[in-house]
Protein backbone atom coordinates (compact mmCIF):
# COMPACT_ATOMS: atom_id res chain seq x y z
CA UNK A 1 0.00 0.00 0.00
CA UNK A 2 1.84 2.86 -0.97
CA UNK A 3 2.07 6.08 1.50
CA UNK A 4 -0.54 8.42 1.56
CA UNK A 5 0.14 12.27 -0.32
CA UNK A 6 -1.65 13.70 2.80
CA UNK A 7 -1.20 12.59 6.06
CA UNK A 8 -2.25 14.97 9.51
CA UNK A 9 -2.19 14.26 12.73
CA UNK A 10 -3.63 16.49 15.62
CA UNK A 11 -3.43 19.66 13.99
CA UNK A 12 -4.81 22.76 15.99
CA UNK A 13 -4.83 26.14 14.60
CA UNK A 14 -6.06 29.00 16.08
CA UNK A 15 -6.44 33.09 15.69
CA UNK A 16 -6.19 34.59 18.49
CA UNK A 17 -8.49 33.07 21.11
CA UNK A 18 -10.38 31.41 18.17
CA UNK A 19 -9.44 27.45 17.70
CA UNK A 20 -10.39 27.05 14.35
CA UNK A 21 -8.65 23.59 14.21
CA UNK A 22 -9.33 20.90 16.65
CA UNK A 23 -7.53 18.24 16.38
CA UNK A 24 -7.71 17.41 12.88
CA UNK A 25 -6.97 13.79 11.91
CA UNK A 26 -7.29 13.25 7.88
CA UNK A 27 -5.26 11.01 5.28
CA UNK A 28 -5.88 11.82 1.57
CA UNK A 29 -4.31 8.46 -0.36
CA UNK A 30 -2.54 8.39 -4.03
CA UNK A 31 -5.02 9.39 -6.69
CA UNK A 32 -7.64 10.01 -4.32
CA UNK A 33 -10.17 12.90 -4.64
CA UNK A 34 -11.81 14.20 -1.49
CA UNK A 35 -13.77 17.13 -0.96
CA UNK A 36 -14.40 19.04 2.90
CA UNK A 37 -17.92 20.52 2.49
CA UNK A 38 -19.30 22.49 6.01
CA UNK A 39 -20.56 25.80 6.75
CA UNK A 40 -18.77 29.03 6.67
CA UNK A 41 -16.21 29.05 9.36
CA UNK A 42 -16.00 25.89 10.08
CA UNK A 43 -12.49 25.48 9.50
CA UNK A 44 -12.25 24.17 5.97
CA UNK A 45 -10.27 26.63 4.14
CA UNK A 46 -7.94 26.62 6.66
CA UNK A 47 -7.33 23.32 6.99
CA UNK A 48 -5.87 23.40 3.48
CA UNK A 49 -3.91 26.66 3.91
CA UNK A 50 -2.23 24.19 6.37
CA UNK A 51 -1.29 21.91 4.00
CA UNK A 52 0.71 24.21 2.47
CA UNK A 53 1.57 26.29 5.31
CA UNK A 54 0.28 29.02 4.13
CA UNK A 55 -0.87 28.69 7.40
CA UNK A 56 1.54 27.54 10.42
CA UNK A 57 -0.30 25.32 12.48
CA UNK A 58 0.27 25.98 16.19
CA UNK A 59 0.49 21.93 17.18
CA UNK A 60 0.07 18.68 14.94
CA UNK A 61 2.10 17.52 11.89
CA UNK A 62 1.40 17.68 8.56
CA UNK A 63 2.93 14.97 5.90
CA UNK A 64 2.87 15.74 2.01
CA UNK A 65 4.18 12.78 -0.28
CA UNK A 66 6.28 11.60 2.97
CA UNK A 67 7.93 14.99 4.07
CA UNK A 68 6.54 16.58 7.01
CA UNK A 69 6.07 20.11 6.06
CA UNK A 70 5.35 21.32 9.90
CA UNK A 71 8.60 20.45 10.46
CA UNK A 72 10.90 23.84 11.25
CA UNK A 73 14.14 22.22 8.99
CA UNK A 74 11.50 21.70 6.30
CA UNK A 75 12.94 23.41 2.92
CA UNK A 76 8.92 24.37 2.28
CA UNK A 77 9.64 26.36 -1.05
CA UNK A 78 10.75 22.66 -2.04
CA UNK A 79 7.90 21.02 -0.77
CA UNK A 80 6.00 23.43 -1.85
CA UNK A 81 6.37 22.75 -5.69
CA UNK A 82 4.76 19.38 -4.97
CA UNK A 83 1.40 21.11 -4.62
CA UNK A 84 -0.53 22.98 -6.87
CA UNK A 85 -2.89 25.22 -5.23
CA UNK A 86 -5.87 26.86 -6.92
CA UNK A 87 -7.88 29.43 -5.03
CA UNK A 88 -11.59 31.39 -4.60
CA UNK A 89 -9.91 34.34 -6.58
CA UNK A 90 -7.56 33.44 -9.45
CA UNK A 91 -4.97 35.51 -8.40
CA UNK A 92 -3.25 36.27 -12.17
CA UNK A 93 -0.77 38.59 -12.91
CA UNK A 94 -2.49 41.42 -14.67
CA UNK A 95 0.20 42.52 -16.77
CA UNK A 96 0.79 39.05 -18.20
CA UNK A 97 -0.95 37.22 -20.99
CA UNK A 98 -2.16 33.76 -20.41
CA UNK A 99 0.95 31.62 -21.46
CA UNK A 100 3.09 33.90 -19.45
CA UNK A 101 0.98 33.65 -16.46
CA UNK A 102 2.14 29.72 -17.31
CA UNK A 103 5.72 29.72 -17.34
CA UNK A 104 6.39 32.30 -14.68
CA UNK A 105 6.94 29.67 -11.99
CA UNK A 106 8.16 27.34 -14.33
CA UNK A 107 11.08 29.67 -14.98
CA UNK A 108 12.03 31.27 -11.57
CA UNK A 109 11.40 28.64 -9.47
CA UNK A 110 11.34 25.82 -11.18
CA UNK A 111 14.33 26.81 -13.79
CA UNK A 112 13.18 25.73 -16.90
CA UNK A 113 13.90 27.15 -19.96
CA UNK A 114 11.65 29.09 -22.15
CA UNK A 115 11.01 26.88 -24.80
CA UNK A 116 10.59 24.07 -22.06
CA UNK A 117 8.07 26.26 -20.02
CA UNK A 118 6.45 27.18 -22.95
CA UNK A 119 5.80 23.78 -24.26
CA UNK A 120 4.82 23.06 -21.10
CA UNK A 121 2.75 25.77 -20.32
CA UNK A 122 0.81 25.31 -24.12
CA UNK A 123 0.11 21.66 -23.37
CA UNK A 124 -1.85 22.31 -19.78
CA UNK A 125 -3.64 25.77 -21.40
CA UNK A 126 -5.03 22.95 -23.84
CA UNK A 127 -6.16 20.66 -21.17
CA UNK A 128 -8.00 23.33 -19.85
CA UNK A 129 -9.18 24.08 -23.29
CA UNK A 130 -7.79 27.11 -23.37
CA UNK A 131 -5.51 26.72 -25.94
CA UNK A 132 -6.90 29.49 -28.16
CA UNK A 133 -6.54 32.14 -25.32
CA UNK A 134 -3.02 32.28 -24.92
CA UNK A 135 -2.04 35.86 -25.79
CA UNK A 136 -4.80 36.98 -24.13
CA UNK A 137 -4.45 39.15 -20.87
CA UNK A 138 -6.61 38.44 -17.88
CA UNK A 139 -8.86 41.25 -17.91
CA UNK A 140 -10.00 39.87 -21.37
CA UNK A 141 -10.78 36.49 -19.98
CA UNK A 142 -14.62 35.42 -18.09
CA UNK A 143 -14.38 34.53 -14.70
CA UNK A 144 -14.42 31.39 -16.07
CA UNK A 145 -11.51 31.66 -18.01
CA UNK A 146 -9.20 32.90 -15.56
CA UNK A 147 -9.76 30.36 -12.82
CA UNK A 148 -9.04 27.79 -15.80
CA UNK A 149 -5.81 29.47 -16.62
CA UNK A 150 -4.92 29.34 -12.55
CA UNK A 151 -5.66 25.67 -12.98
CA UNK A 152 -3.04 25.50 -15.93
CA UNK A 153 -0.37 27.61 -13.69
CA UNK A 154 -1.22 24.90 -11.16
CA UNK A 155 -0.33 21.84 -12.90
CA UNK A 156 2.66 23.34 -15.27
CA UNK A 157 4.61 23.05 -12.18
CA UNK A 158 3.73 18.69 -12.32
CA UNK A 159 2.11 18.64 -8.69
CA UNK A 160 1.53 15.42 -6.70
CA UNK A 161 -1.59 17.29 -4.93
CA UNK A 162 -3.86 19.95 -6.12
CA UNK A 163 -5.68 22.14 -3.83
CA UNK A 164 -8.81 23.51 -4.31
CA UNK A 165 -10.27 26.35 -2.13
CA UNK A 166 -13.60 26.75 -3.02
CA UNK A 167 -12.64 27.24 -6.73
CA UNK A 168 -16.19 28.04 -8.28
CA UNK A 169 -17.73 30.01 -5.68
CA UNK A 170 -16.38 33.61 -7.55
CA UNK A 171 -17.85 33.01 -10.67
CA UNK A 172 -21.28 33.43 -12.26
CA UNK A 173 -23.42 30.28 -11.87
CA UNK A 174 -23.19 29.78 -16.30
CA UNK A 175 -19.35 29.98 -15.66
CA UNK A 176 -19.53 27.35 -13.23
CA UNK A 177 -20.09 24.24 -15.26
CA UNK A 178 -16.88 24.64 -17.29
CA UNK A 179 -14.31 24.80 -14.43
CA UNK A 180 -15.88 21.62 -13.02
CA UNK A 181 -15.94 19.70 -16.31
CA UNK A 182 -12.12 20.38 -15.98
CA UNK A 183 -11.99 19.06 -11.81
CA UNK A 184 -13.70 16.35 -13.52
CA UNK A 185 -10.98 15.67 -16.03
CA UNK A 186 -8.50 15.88 -13.74
CA UNK A 187 -10.00 13.27 -11.10
CA UNK A 188 -10.41 10.83 -14.05
CA UNK A 189 -6.72 11.38 -14.90
CA UNK A 190 -5.79 10.17 -11.64
CA UNK A 191 -4.60 13.48 -9.89
CA UNK A 192 -4.75 13.37 -6.31
CA UNK A 193 -7.14 16.45 -5.00
CA UNK A 194 -8.35 17.66 -1.49
CA UNK A 195 -11.19 20.36 -2.51
CA UNK A 196 -13.61 22.57 -0.57
CA UNK A 197 -16.24 22.90 -2.46
CA UNK A 198 -19.94 23.95 -1.61
CA UNK A 199 -20.92 22.31 -5.22
CA UNK A 200 -22.71 19.11 -3.42
CA UNK A 201 -23.61 17.59 -7.31
CA UNK A 202 -19.99 17.64 -7.92
CA UNK A 203 -19.02 15.78 -4.42
CA UNK A 204 -21.29 13.11 -5.00
CA UNK A 205 -20.10 12.31 -8.68
CA UNK A 206 -16.32 12.62 -8.49
CA UNK A 207 -15.05 12.42 -4.74
CA UNK A 208 -13.74 9.36 -3.95
CA UNK A 209 -14.68 10.59 -0.15
CA UNK A 210 -16.52 13.29 1.54
CA UNK A 211 -15.52 14.72 4.90
CA UNK A 212 -17.94 17.20 6.23
CA UNK A 213 -16.19 19.73 8.76
CA UNK A 214 -18.12 22.00 11.71
CA UNK A 215 -16.48 24.25 14.51
CA UNK A 216 -13.03 22.67 13.26
CA UNK A 217 -13.51 19.00 13.81
CA UNK A 218 -14.40 16.48 11.08
CA UNK A 219 -17.58 15.57 12.02
CA UNK A 220 -18.60 13.18 9.56
CA UNK A 221 -16.80 11.16 6.66
CA UNK A 222 -17.19 8.31 3.97
CA UNK A 223 -18.08 7.78 0.37
CA UNK A 224 -20.27 10.52 -1.12
CA UNK A 225 -23.36 8.53 -1.32
CA UNK A 226 -23.17 7.93 2.45
CA UNK A 227 -21.83 11.41 3.62
CA UNK A 228 -24.67 13.28 0.83
CA UNK A 229 -26.93 10.47 0.99
CA UNK A 230 -27.49 8.72 4.21
CA UNK A 231 -25.58 11.39 6.65
CA UNK A 232 -25.19 9.21 10.15
CA UNK A 233 -24.65 12.69 11.85
CA UNK A 234 -27.02 15.22 13.25
CA UNK A 235 -24.94 18.16 12.01
CA UNK A 236 -24.38 16.68 9.04
CA UNK A 237 -28.30 16.39 8.45
CA UNK A 238 -28.79 19.90 9.05
CA UNK A 239 -26.09 21.11 6.92
CA UNK A 240 -27.25 19.12 3.79
CA UNK A 241 -30.91 20.03 4.64
CA UNK A 242 -30.24 23.74 4.41
CA UNK A 243 -27.88 23.16 1.33
CA UNK A 244 -29.55 20.95 -1.05
CA UNK A 245 -33.16 22.70 -0.01
CA UNK A 246 -33.29 26.35 0.29
CA UNK A 247 -36.85 26.99 1.18
CA UNK A 248 -35.71 25.26 4.72
CA UNK A 249 -35.87 27.32 6.91
CA UNK A 250 -33.87 26.89 10.08
CA UNK A 251 -36.37 27.09 13.22
CA UNK A 252 -35.56 30.48 15.83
Amino acid sequence: MPEPVVKIRDLHKSFGDLHVLRGIDFTVDVGEVVCIIGPSGSGKSTLLRCVNLLERPESGTVHVSGEDVTDIDCDIDSARRQIGMVFQQFNLFPHLTALENCTVAQRMVARRSKSEADRIAKEMLERVALSDKIDQYPAKLSGGQQQRVAIARALCMQPALMLFDEPTSALDPELVGDVLTVMRQLAEDGMTMLVVTHEMAFAREVADRVAFMDDGVIVEEGPPNEVIGRPQNERTRVFLKRVLDPTHVQPT
